[in-house]
C-alpha cells in the first residue's frame, strides 16, 4: 500500500476541494466530479485527478466507486482527513455555496432540500473595519465616534481595541474603554464617522483583558419542571450527555452565549415546556453578566 502523505504539506487550494470530497461523500453519501467542477470552476479531468490523489495519497480507504450510482461512496471505514465528523460542516457548505451562486441551477449540493434562515447583514463599513484591523493588529489606540442607547448622541471615546467578536448576530470589538476605564464591547454598526488610529501604543492589552482570559463553562441543562420523558427529548436535541450540555468559553463571552441558546437568567417562564433549558451554574457566572 502506497504510503499516505502529511497533510501538514497540502497546498491550501487542494486542501478546500479535499474538504469538499469528504464532506459531500460522507453527508450525501454520493460524490462526483460534478460536485468539484460546479464548486470550484475546475474541469472534469482536474476534479477527476482530484479525487484520484485524495485516496491515493491521504485516504486509501476512504471512498469507493459504485457503479450503480456512477459515483464513489464512503468505504464502510470512512475516517475524515480533512473535515471534522460535525454535521455543520456540511450545512455551513451548503449555505456558503447556495449564497454564493444561488442563481445557478441543478448544482450537484442538496439545495433543492435545505433552506436556511438568513440573519439580516448589520452595516459594517470599510472605513470604520480597516483602522479597528490595523489597531487590533499593531496595538494601537484609537478615537471614534460611538452612539449607544445611553448616550443617543454620538461621543468620542478613546479606546485600545484587540479582538473582533461575532456573535451569530452582529459583530463587535472587545477593547479597552478609557472613558470607563475597563474592557467594554463595542458594537461594529454603532461607530459613526471614521476612527482615527493614534500613533502610540496602549498598555491594556488582551493580555492585560481579565474577563477575555478568563475561561468559564456555561452549565445547560432540561428545566427541571420537565417530565423525564421530556427531559430526554431535550438532552437529544441539545445534544447533552449526563444530563448537562457543558460550553467553554470566556467569561467575556458569557452574555453572548446565553443569547445564543435564548436564556434570560432575570425571567423564569411559568411554563416549563416554552423555557426548556436553565443555566447549571447560573451563581458562577453571576460575575460575567450585565447588570
Amino acid at each position: 500500500m502506497k504510503r499516505k502523505q502529511s497533510i501538514d504539506a497540502v497546498r491550501w487550494d487542494l486542501a478546500l476541494r479535499y474538504r469538499l470530497i469528504e464532506t459531500v461523500a460522507w453527508w450525501e453519501g454520493r460524490l462526483t466530479t460534478n460536485h468539484l467542477t460546479q464548486s470550484f470552476g475546475i474541469s472534469r479531468q482536474q476534479a477527476s485527478k482530484d479525487i484520484n490523489s485524495y485516496i491515493n495519497d491521504y485516504a486509501p480507504d476512504n471512498l469507493e466507486y459504485d457503479k450503480h450510482v456512477k459515483g464513489y461512496v464512503p468505504a464502510k471505514g470512512f475516517k475524515p482527513v480533512f473535515i471534522g465528523d460535525s454535521a455543520s460542516a456540511y450545512l455551513h457548505l451548503l449555505n456558503q455555496n447556495h449564497e454564493r451562486a444561488p442563481h445557478i441551477d441543478g448544482l450537484a449540493l442538496a439545495y433543492a432540500h435545505t433552506e436556511v434562515l438568513q440573519v439580516p447583514d448589520r452595516s459594517v463599513r470599510p472605513e470604520v473595519l480597516r483602522p479597528l484591523l490595523r489597531a487590533c493588529r499593531e496595538g494601537l489606540r484609537l478615537e471614534c465616534e460611538y452612539v449607544s442607547f445611553a448616550t443617543p448622541a454620538a461621543e468620542t471615546r478613546l479606546i485600545a481595541p484587540h479582538t473582533l467578536v461575532y456573535t451569530g448576530m452582529r459583530w463587535h470589538v472587545r477593547a479597552y474603554c478609557e472613558k470607563n476605564r475597563d474592557y467594554r464591547d463595542f458594537v461594529l454598526s454603532r461607530l459613526r464617522g471614521e476612527p482615527e488610529v493614534l500613533d502610540d501604543h496602549s498598555e491594556h492589552t488582551r493580555e492585560a483583558d481579565t474577563g477575555w482570559n478568563t475561561a468559564v463553562q456555561v452549565i445547560i441543562e432540561p428545566d427541571s419542571r420537565l417530565r423525564p420523558e421530556q427531559k430526554a427529548i431535550i438532552e437529544t436535541d441539545f445534544g447533552m450527555h449526563g444530563g448537562q450540555l457543558l460550553i467553554d468559553t470566556r467569561g467575556a463571552l458569557v452574555q453572548y452565549v446565553l443569547q445564543r441558546y435564548q436564556i434570560d437568567t432575570n425571567k423564569v417562564h411559568a411554563k416549563a415546556a416554552a423555557q426548556q433549558i436553565v443555566v447549571g451554574n447560573l451563581e458562577a457566572l453571576r460575575p460575567w453578566l450585565y447588570p
